[in-house]
């Protein structure tokens, strides 16, 4: 398996815990190690000290999404008008501003725990590169406006060019809120202060199967936990459980890094550490590193087959290669300068891009939280708080939100929605190739495109 370059960084930091060798039994177990599944651990062990959590991670925690993401630490404000549609107005008004202050516990977490993941809240360039991308924002700002709120603020044409450091860049609107982060630091450090609180965890450890019975007996390679509850927190592999397997479609994004540039960046006046996405489908984003490099993904949307997350999900060729073309686009000036590094991670996008919480019908001490659409860092903050409150029984604001339980959108059913998704994101790109080229795109491809999930925002 290819590693990304954020856990390449932390060689010699990445000791597994041991993998699973024993029958044992515990009160809560979770499957799955990255950001959900170590947030609503330490939320369980804080709402109830006595509870004996465990987590079962089938690599190492952070091998999956949480350690191959880009680390933007975003709120749900770009999705205010999914929020209303699916919660109404007040609940996701609500949802919205807990996700700005997840953002800020993010930071002070890190900062009680001295945990280095390279926090930096400097914002959030929400940028238009083509003509077709144009006031993208419009629709999220007006309502934002009118539920009295200022939260993106738009800039003159040339502070976006110098902030974001190309000229490719048309307009843009700021959100101060957004933070960065070194993904793999952020995920190992919320392991390790796991481990301190007496959560056991065990890497290495995949969950082969489970019963749907009270208690739950959970079947790993060369163990077995019986557990009185268990926590879905599998991200793209969620699409393995027949009940969850239409509520997500697994696609992949892509990351490229840069060699170390800092004196260009200067030059180029991008300075201000500031995370950047232009406003595409299958969008680009890109911010730099504490050591001056650039850190620049692509969402390709290259889709499994029904569950079967393969090699294509840590590194595919075509991927990286539409990555690389987006990158010398947005920087025409980095023509030579290499591209050190290319990796790919799954994302479990719901047609909404919003997360999905339960429980499993034929057994409600099954709970889950799945979809969260590429914009999980900051968000799986609140997961935490709701799986918790979801397997501990607790009536409180977090069970009882919008997102629990909510009725989706479901994906059709294999060979259909593998056929379909091809030819939908096919369009997609020629869509975007065309509109990054000033050309026209094709009536079909255009009307293909409108088919495709939504996005990280809400785009007009």
């Amino acid at each position: 398996m290819k590693r990304s370059f954020w856990l390449q960084e932390l060689e010699g930091e990445l000791d597994a815990s041991a993998a699973l060798h024993d029958a044992i039994k515990t009160d809560v177990a979770i499957i799955g190690g990255g950001f959900v599944g170590l947030w609503t651990a330490l939320a369980i062990v804080e709402k109830s000290p006595d509870t004996r959590v465990v987590i079962l991670e089938q690599d190492i925690c952070g091998g999956g999404a949480s350690g191959r993401n880009g680390g933007f630490v975003m709120s749900w404000w770009p999705k205010i008008n999914s929020l209303i549609s699916c919660c109404g107005k007040e609940a996701g008004v609500w949802l919205a501003g807990e996700s700005v202050k997840a953002i800020g516990e993010i930071g002070s977490f890190c900062k009680r725990h001295h945990i280095d993941a390279h926090f930096k809240q400097n914002g959030w360039l929400w940028t238009a590169t083509t003509e077709a991308q144009r006031g993208a924002w419009r629709s999220v700002a007006a309502q934002c406006g009118k539920l009295g709120y200022s939260i993106f603020n738009s800039l003159p044409r040339e502070e976006v060019r110098t902030r974001a450091g190309s000229s490719v860049h048309l307009e843009g609107v700021f959100d101060p809120t957004v933070a960065t982060v070194q993904p793999a630091s952020l995920v190992r450090g919320l392991r390790k202060i796991a481990l301190e609180k007496g959560i056991k965890i065990y890497e290495n450890t995949p969950v082969d199967c489970f019963d749907r019975g009270q208690p739950v007996n959970l079947n790993t390679p060369h163990g077995q936990v019986t557990a009185t509850s268990v926590v879905i927190a599998t991200n793209a592999w969620a699409s393995a459980i027949p009940e969850l397997s239409r509520l997500i479609v697994p696609v992949t994004s892509t990351m490229a890094i840069t060699e170390t540039i800092p004196e260009r960046l200067v030059v180029m006046g991008w300075t201000g550490g500031e995370a950047i996405t232009d406003s595409q489908l299958l969008v680009d984003y890109y911010r730099t590193t504490d050591d001056g490099r650039i850190a620049f993904g692509k969402g390709t949307g290259s889709m499994a087959y029904g569950a079967n997350l393969g090699d294509q999900f840590h590194f595919n060729h075509e991927d990286s290669d539409a990555t690389a073309f987006d990158f010398y686009r947005i920087f025409p000036n980095l023509k030579d300068v290499k591209l050190e590094q290319t990796w790919s991670g799954p994302i479990d996008r719901t047609y909404d891009s919003l997360p999905v919480f339960g429980q499993l019908k034929t057994a409600p001490n099954i709970v889950y939280g799945i979809g969260w659409s590429g914009n999980g860092v900051g968000p799986s903050r609140i997961g935490g708080k709701v799986l918790s409150s979801l397997v501990l029984g607790i009536k409180d604001e977090w069970s009882q939100c919008g997102l629990v339980n909510r009725s989706v959108k479901r994906f059709p059913p294999e060979p259909i929605r593998y056929i379909g998704g091809a030819l939908v994101r096919g369009a997609v790109l020629r869509k975007e190739y065309a509109e990054a080229a000033g050309q026209m795109p094709g009536r079909l491809d255009k009307a293909l495109a409108q088919l495709a999930p939504a996005g990280l925002e809400d785009k007009a």
